[in-house]
């Protein structure tokens, strides 16, 4: 099969043929329909993730169909249209007993742990557990999302963030997550600010229903005033000191921080002020990712129109594209949304 590989952190990837996968016996492979591209991708791409190791096939969001199945499988059959997220739990420790497959302590994740879905095909170990039916009103395109970007701010604002009708929610950065955030929160009847540094992506989160602020010294002053007091629920979507000081700093008293965005590197250690977070009760919650059994209330509200996961999708690329987009986020986006590469 064809899939995109690296041998070195950083160096260009290249499409190469390797070795079809076979299904474990409590697995299954995809073929895989469509990958997105996410900054994720890029950070282990460029060696900030310590769990890759070379050469590697990256790639950790993902649609197909089943293509082989273990003997051990009993909820799966070939043929069947999957998506997965991209945390693989094992199903049997505490977290996955509790249902918080997303913060499995024995997880895998494809494009990290494992070969990725850079890929005609990927393997899912623990498929009863991890993999997840798609209806067939949801296109291979925007279930890609569903595993990673888009199901992530689906957890992050319902799980963690407890969004509630009527509240303020401010999204730093307005990328593919970002932008799935602004829907998600608008969906819920929250009123949402957007906030980035570029004009693009910007106009897209308006469209989409956000309020926008340019990211600049005074953005958590301008959020305040638009808010009337600052946001209930903020997200640093992008990941940075600047955006998840500054989210924090947009809340009003009582409210709820939620970091998505990974802080890697010289990034790892914002200043937040504790003084703040003590005396106005501030919450700070971490969010990873979506848990399996989140699935169905999502899928639910985007087979009935609720969510609408394609409204995120910046542009669609091919197979042999994907090298390319992998490294021009070392560069500014030239545009908005995800980058999906349908196969």
């Amino acid at each position: 099969m064809r899939a995109v590989r690296y041998d070195r952190f950083g160096s260009t990837p290249v499409v190469v043929d390797v070795p079809t996968p076979e299904a474990p016996a409590d697995g299954v492979v995809v073929a895989v329909r469509a990958t997105g591209v996410c900054r994720s991708d890029w950070h282990a791409w460029k060696g900030h993730d310590d769990s890759v190791s070379l050469p590697h096939v990256p790639g950790h969001e993902f649609s197909g169909t089943v293509a082989a199945v273990g003997p051990d499988v009993t909820e799966f059959r070939v043929g069947d249209r999957v998506t997965a997220p991209f945390v693989f739990a094992c199903g049997t420790c505490e977290q996955c007993r509790d249902g918080a497959t997303q913060v499995c302590t024995r997880q895998q994740q494809p494009g990290f742990t494992l070969p990725g879905s850079y890929a005609e095909s990927v393997v899912v170990p623990h498929a009863d557990v991890n993999l997840v039916a798609l209806p067939d009103g949801v296109g291979f395109a925007e279930a890609a999302g569903l595993g990673c970007r888009f199901g992530t701010a689906y957890h992050a604002l319902h799980a963690r963030g407890r969004v509630a009708q009527g509240e303020w929610v401010v999204v730093y950065g307005c990328g593919g997550v970002g932008l799935s955030t602004v829907l998600v929160a608008v969906a819920a009847g929250a009123r949402v600010v957007a906030v980035d540094v570029s004009a693009a992506a910007l106009e897209r989160a308006a469209a989409l229903g956000a309020t926008t602020v340019a990211m600049e010294e005074d953005a958590p002053s301008t959020v305040q005033r638009l808010t009337g007091g600052g946001a209930h629920v903020s997200v640093d979507a992008y990941g940075s000191r600047a955006t998840s000081v500054a989210a924090v700093a947009s809340l009003r008293p009582r409210g709820r921080h939620v970091q998505i965005g990974l802080l890697l590197d010289d990034e790892a250690t914002p200043a937040i002020s504790m003084g703040r977070v003590i005396a106005d009760e501030l919450e700070l919650l971490g969010s990873h990712g979506i848990a399996v059994g989140e699935y169905d209330a999502m899928l639910d509200d985007v087979v009935a129109g609720r969510l609408r996961p394609a409204e995120s999708i910046g542009r669609t690329i091919g197979f042999e594209d994907l090298p390319e987009a992998l490294e021009a986020m070392d560069r500014p986006a030239s545009g908005s949304g995800m980058v999906v590469a349908v196969l």
